[in-house]
């Protein structure tokens, strides 16, 4: 990748591993990671223009259009792009409309991207066992996940205890296995495979029912055919 960026977009179910995959990224390799949510927040806090229209928006019980989410994102690039060999967008897009407008505004704006669509496939009852079987540390500062499965490698070293910071460890409320239904049944209404599909955009799938290893090491060879590393 000498002379293009080149964005990962991730898509998949909650509890894939989507999220770790892109903390290991960042950690590991210096790339960034887009939360469409955390930046929503940061313009809130920092009473930014558009901050305040979203922070409207939101005290009104509305939701925010596809086309103000895009200009954030838009942003977000300009100020990003030279600075990281590889950008993760998870959680962006999130609609038909937001990859439509999406790859619009790459074309026009920023014609030297490339992107890759990664799909972490993984059948609901592995997610609902991974995600009732997840801890989150309670320190906002640190949010580090673990799990409770045995085999698994997430397992803290001392029960309900941060390895990182010794805050306590707690489950999220919509991990409940009957919210994690809930949330998978609106995460297949909303699939956006058949979108990229249809605009002609590849989709290389990882099988992300494995131990969070075999899914990194998968991932690492892709951006090593990609020529990233």
């Amino acid at each position: 990748m000498s002379n293009s960026a080149l964005v990962y977009i991730f898509i998949g179910p909650p509890g894939s591993g989507k999220g770790t995959v892109a903390h290991e990224c960042i950690k590991r390799l210096g790339w960034a990671s887009l939360s469409t949510g955390n930046l929503c927040r940061e313009h809130i806090s920092k009473k930014t223009e558009i901050g305040k229209e979203i922070d409207l928006i939101i005290k009104s019980g509305k939701l925010i259009s596809d086309e103000l989410i895009t200009s954030l994102v838009d942003e977000w690039l300009t100020n990003t792009i030279d600075k990281s060999q590889g950008i993760i967008l998870d959680g962006y897009p999130r609609t038909e409309q937001q990859v439509i407008l999406f790859f619009d505004l790459l074309r026009t704006r920023y014609p030297h991207v490339q992107v890759q669509v990664i799909k972490f496939d993984i059948n609901d009852e592995k997610v609902i066992k991974r995600l009732s079987n997840r801890l989150i540390c309670q320190n906002k500062d640190c949010q580090a996940v673990y799990s409770m499965i045995p085999s698994n490698n997430f397992v803290p070293s001392k029960a309900h205890v941060c390895d990182i910071c010794s805050s306590q460890l707690a489950r999220r409320l919509d991990d409940k296995p009957e919210v994690v239904r809930d949330r998978l049944i609106i995460y297949h209404q909303h699939d956006l495979s058949r979108v990229f599909e249809k605009i002609g955009q590849s989709i290389q799938v990882i099988d992300a029912d494995r131990p969070f290893n075999e899914v990194l090491s998968c991932f690492m060879h892709v951006i090593k055919r990609d020529d990233v590393l």
